[in-house]
């Protein structure tokens, strides 16, 4: 049973977090920003850009590369850990979900508990605006998540995928670190 205190607290948290996190992209910005997560317990490479109005909740469990680039809207629960690759960018209002509501059958969600489980992003991946990527989900370096999409299973490297849910479109045949 959660007490008053409790709630006080974690409304608190979530509040302070939003503030932060709305903060403009200046790079002075992002390194507060950046700092922030990790004394929150996030691990967070160089570089990474944070547009403003993020959501990251909770952020212990999320870790981010190098040149990570989230941009503005992007929403990201981290319950069930959620790692993101160096170079990888992730588009306008995309959804990285680690965490959902059980469904029991006794027909309610309230009272049935939740379900953890981990994202996986790789590097160099672009995950196009829109998209919504579900828990357990891992994606390879290279893919391509086409706007709007929704990832249900796994990507393998140099794939990209696109539709709900999302299907193979094609194979890239790019070399690591080839442009």
């Amino acid at each position: 049973m959660k007490t008053g205190i409790h709630y006080f607290l974690v409304v608190t948290y979530e509040t302070a977090t939003a503030m932060v996190l709305k903060l403009p992209r200046y790079r002075t910005c992002n390194r507060l920003k950046s700092t922030y997560l990790r004394l929150l317990g996030a691990e967070v490479g160089n570089r990474v850009v944070l547009y403003p109005d993020l959501w990251i909740m909770p952020v212990r469990g999320l870790r981010l590369g190098d040149d990570v680039d989230l941009a503005k809207g992007v929403l990201i629960t981290g319950r069930g850990g959620v790692s993101v690759g160096s170079r990888t960018l992730v588009g306008y209002g995309t959804r990285i979900i680690s965490s959902n509501h059980k469904v029991s059958g006794a027909g309610t969600v309230f009272g049935s508990g939740h379900e953890h489980a981990p994202v996986t992003i790789g590097a160099d991946v672009w995950i196009g605006a829109g998209c919504t990527i579900l828990p357990g989900v891992s994606i390879g370096d290279r893919a391509v998540i086409a706007a709007g999409a929704v990832v249900t299973k796994d990507v393998r490297e140099g794939e990209v995928v696109g539709g709900v849910p999302a299907r193979l479109i094609r194979h890239q045949t790019i070399a690591p670190g080839g442009g």
